[in-house]
């Protein structure tokens, strides 16, 4: 089906990581101020099936090393299509383009970060035309209902940004036609299962309340995906009994993660970063994160490029959050996840949040309760946990009211320092491998020593 292709293409591809030192170009990522991948449901007399457009350079005009803007439209048509489908039909180029050797694509919608290996160059993977012949056949043989497809690459700078305007203004309007249903209305849930070539032990529940860690699929998408493609990535999950409510566990939720992640992860709390999180895949839009100094969370999201108030940057938090793992206190999260009244319901909600860039915050400013909204810290505010405890305590922030139920840190015989929290921690003593299942490891006292290389005292 690819013998024009001159690299492989096939599943083997997927999960592949292309490191700088090895890459020839990239598109979107983090030094791309736009970038974005959008799917629309045409009418079939405004498509020419199979037509692929590039518009500006094409990869075998662009600079060796260097990042540039992408713009990704794919238009389809068929009359079994409907709008609700264009956000699933959409993850779907994530997952199609891995499977090309040597190119790389993380994320969705306005956060794509593409590489093309110096390796897959070499070998002649020199044009876009030839990536969309690839998703061209992919996607008329994998979905069938789709009748024509033509795809558009864009580069040129000023022709991507009246399009990437637009694509957010679109992206906006599906989210919020999802708004309003609650999960105690329905009683299935949806799963997906499309990042599981990243984190094999993920499934991602998707309810009314709580979109798709990616944020690009919503309750209405998987219901419409599961309807059209039963035996596809994103399928039906029967609520069951609701075990609790507060923490959003359900007994049909439980038995899909049993099943989906081979047994590794048996129970999910959806409304929670504590106890048995909902898992998180890689493809995450942000991350909540635990200040134990400070009993709250933080909020990081992908495009933040400082360091948070705890020290750390979103890649590297980013590492200890994804894989599929449950990881209390690191808790993988969309934007839209954070639109909802279910958000971290458990642990408070926003009366637990205490800092987040103002960039996210600004953002998502209606959703916020007014009564709060001012106590968060941004970077603007504080940069130091010390300051962000002299921010809250300044601005009365909910979580101060906690503190008085923490014992002063000069019982020192009783405190704890948090010290790491992980899935599986595997350990190798007396010829047996032994696995610490979601463990939490705290300490009385923490010291760090340089480690001195040992002088060769030979001659």
């Amino acid at each position: 089906m690819f013998e024009n292709i001159p690299v492989e293409v096939g599943l083997v591809h997927e999960g592949e990581r292309i490191r700088k030192n090895d890459m020839h170009i990239e598109l979107g990522g983090p030094s791309a101020s736009e970038k974005f991948e959008i799917v629309r449901v045409r009418n079939g007399d405004d498509i020419t099936d199979g037509s692929i457009t590039i518009v500006g350079p094409d990869i075998g005009d662009l600079e060796e090393g260097r990042s540039y803007p992408v713009g990704i439209i794919v238009e389809i048509s068929g009359p079994q299509l409907e709008k609700d489908l264009e956000g699933v039909i959409e993850r779907r180029i994530h997952e199609y383009s891995n499977y090309i050797e040597g190119f790389m694509h993380l994320n969705q919608r306005y956060d794509i970060w593409i590489r093309l290996s110096k390796k897959s160059f070499k070998k002649g993977l020199h044009s876009f035309r030839q990536i969309g012949e690839v998703m061209y056949r992919l996607f008329k043989n994998e979905l069938p209902f789709i009748e024509k497809i033509q795809i558009t690459f864009i580069t040129d700078p000023e022709k991507i940004h009246p399009l990437y305007t637009r694509a957010l203004a679109i992206y906006d309007e599906r989210d919020a036609r999802a708004r309003g249903l609650s999960d105690e209305e329905v009683d299935t849930f949806y799963g997906c299962a499309l990042c599981q070539s990243f984190a094999p032990t993920h499934v991602c529940v998707i309810t009314p309340q709580r979109y798709a860690n990616c944020g690009a699929i919503s309750w209405f998408d998987g219901r419409a995906a599961a309807g059209i493609d039963p035996k596809g990535p994103i399928f039906a999950i029967g609520k069951g009994e609701c075990l609790d409510a507060e923490k959003g566990e359900y007994a049909g939720v439980n038995e899909s993660a049993k099943v989906r992640s081979m047994g590794e992860v048996s129970r999910v709390q959806l409304y929670s970063g504590f106890g048995y999180p909902h898992t998180s895949c890689g493809c995450f839009e942000g991350i909540a994160f635990y200040i134990p100094e400070v009993e709250g969370y933080g909020i990081v999201i992908r495009g933040f490029r400082e360091k948070t108030v705890n020290g750390l940057g979103f890649s590297t938090m980013a590492d200890s959050t994804a894989g599929g793992r449950q990881v209390e206190g690191f808790h993988g999260i969309s934007i839209e996840y954070m639109r909802s009244r279910k958000f971290m319901h458990a642990d408070g909600g926003y009366d637990r949040i205490v800092w987040m860039p103002l960039e996210i915050k600004e953002k998502i400013r209606s959703f916020i309760p007014e009564e709060v909204y001012e106590k968060i810290a941004t970077e603007k505010d504080v940069s130091i946990i010390p300051e962000l405890k002299e921010f809250l305590v300044a601005h009365q922030h909910p979580v101060t009211l906690l503190w008085e139920a923490v014992e002063p840190l000069g019982a020192a015989s009783a405190y704890q320092i948090p010290v790491f929290s992980g899935g599986d921690i595997p350990i190798t003593a007396g010829g047996f491998r032994i696995i610490l299942k979601n463990a939490r490891i705290t300490a009385e006292k923490i010291i760090i020593q340089p480690v001195k290389p040992q002088q060769n005292r030979e001659g």
